[in-house]
């Protein structure tokens, strides 16, 4: 096995196992070395790179909340007007619930320990207004607040129900939100 300075992409991998393993098995089923294990790593190179799980669950986090926020980008990045935008915002809850069951997963898991921890709290009050600034672009800030919490929510029903409601009914939700805003 390579050294940590032949071995560049070591801190990269170990954060992506974290992920997936988490997206597997749930915080409380990762360790140290499962983590290692998964990541095909020596199970030293975790204390090397991070001073404990703790960190390293905080920065694999920060990675799939940036993922998260590229998703928002990419919608929301080209409408030039309002209606636009509201496509835009209902094409994303769409493909945020109609994709891969990982990311649905990963995010509740990070809800979760928001909810217990303040330094996850941190992190998903960031991630939520890097995504406010997204739709602050088209929208003003109660609005985008507003829509925030519209594309969560609807995005987890869609993902979780036996029957999901279509696009037009989600576009239909966006507008009388987006109807009276900017």
């Amino acid at each position: 096995m390579a050294t940590g300075h032949t071995d560049p992409q070591r801190r990269e991998r170990i954060i992506a196992a974290t992920l997936d393993l988490i997206a597997d098995e749930g915080v409380a089923g990762v360790s140290h070395r499962k983590i290692a294990a998964r990541a095909g790593v020596p199970l030293g190179s975790m204390t090397y790179h991070f001073t404990g799980i703790d960190q390293l669950f905080r920065e694999a986090f920060t990675c799939f909340a940036d993922h998260i926020v590229a998703v928002f980008d990419a919608h929301l990045a080209t409408p030039t007007d309002r209606d636009q935008a509201r496509e835009a915002v209902a094409d994303l809850v769409h493909v945020l619930s109609e994709g891969s069951q990982r990311d649905l997963v990963l995010t509740q898991e990070l809800y979760i320990l928001a909810a217990r921890q303040p330094a996850y709290r941190e992190l998903t009050h960031a991630w939520m207004g890097r995504s406010r600034t997204h739709l602050e672009k088209h929208f003003d800030p109660d609005t985008a607040r507003q829509l925030d919490a519209l594309i969560e929510g609807l995005t987890l029903h869609r993902a979780l129900d036996s029957e999901p409601h279509d696009r037009a009914l989600t576009l239909e939700a966006v507008t009388r939100i987006t109807t009276t805003g900017r």
